[in-house]
């Protein structure tokens, strides 16, 4: 099957290069020179025969949604779009619904499986269209794993992105949890082998998973992350996860907490700690470390 993938980067890059391997003409568009077949979305529109399927791999936000509104002014009736990066599934129903008057086709599609996916195949979660699905199946199919699986119509337009997003909230439940059960061993005193306990964990146990084999792999490279500072950042999906949870008033507490964990971990100085260290010391006479004390300990 022949298609257009635009964004060539650690993602769109790697699914190209599967989608080739498993024998589909992909023609690749980066805005970086490099590796990229044409050197204008122009020129892959031109190239690609009709009616053509255009997968989008372009980082979230305004790159997304300008990529998108210039391929609206470049397909003709019976294109298809299909939007693979990390959109809001609220943005998803407002293209699709701009592009459906041009006789243009949108699918979203939520991708997992980061770098490691082009070895082991991707999880791929679309809404849309059943008709529109279906003319994808080829691509789908290649780029899940060989063995089956991995591949959901989660339901119309939006669904798909739904349910990476909320994907994504899980997986800042399952990190966050692992990173406190590595703490509290580490801070025992008791074991002695906390590495070899997360390992001895990757089978048998019912908290093995990918995630779990992923972190025995960076303990081994670095028993006790020395190499790292305890810093997370976050890259939006944990924070729509949450609004969702408010909107749909469902409780999502485990991973709210994750959220707000990776935001604690950005503070060298926490503004609300210093208000509860004040209000201790004044209503109860608590010692408080001043500023130029811990300036003198480091």
């Amino acid at each position: 099957m022949q298609l257009g993938m635009i964004g060539l980067g650690k993602m769109g890059g790697n699914m190209a290069a599967r989608l080739r391997e498993k024998g589909h003409d992909v023609v690749g568009y980066d805005a970086s020179p490099g590796e990229r077949d044409v050197e204008s979305l122009e020129a892959l529109v031109d190239r690609l025969q009709t009616p053509r399927v255009v997968w989008v791999m372009v980082p979230a936000g305004d790159p997304t949604s300008a990529t998108i509104d210039r391929l609206g002014e470049l397909l003709t009736e019976g294109d298809l779009i299909v939007e693979g990066g990390n959109s809001h599934y609220v943005d998803d129903r407002n293209r699709a619904e701009a592009l459906a008057a041009k006789g243009i086709g949108y699918v979203d599609a939520g991708v997992s499986g980061g770098v490691w996916g082009r070895q082991n195949g991707y999880g791929i979660m679309v809404g849309g269209g059943a008709e529109n699905v279906e003319r994808l199946r080829p691509v789908f199919d290649s780029l899940t794993p060989d063995d089956g699986g991995g591949f959901v119509h989660a339901g119309a337009v939006g669904a798909g992105h739904f349910v990476k997003m909320v994907h994504n909230g899980i997986e800042y439940g399952m990190m966050q949890s692992f990173a406190e059960g590595y703490e509290l061993m580490v801070a025992s005193g008791i074991v002695d082998d906390v590495p070899g306990t997360f390992e001895s964990w990757r089978e048998g146990t019912v908290v093995r998973s990918w995630l779990l084999d992923l972190l025995s792999r960076a303990l081994e490279e670095d028993p006790d992350l020395s190499g790292l500072r305890g810093y997370a950042q976050d890259s939006g999906e944990g924070r729509w996860t949450v609004q969702a949870a408010v909107d749909l008033a469902v409780p999502a507490p485990a991973i709210t907490a994750a959220l707000f964990a990776r935001f604690a971990s950005r503070q060298d100085d926490s503004q609300a700690m210093k208000v509860v260290a004040a209000l201790r010391n004044q209503f109860g006479g608590h010692a408080v470390t001043k500023a130029d004390d811990a300036g003198s300990q480091s």
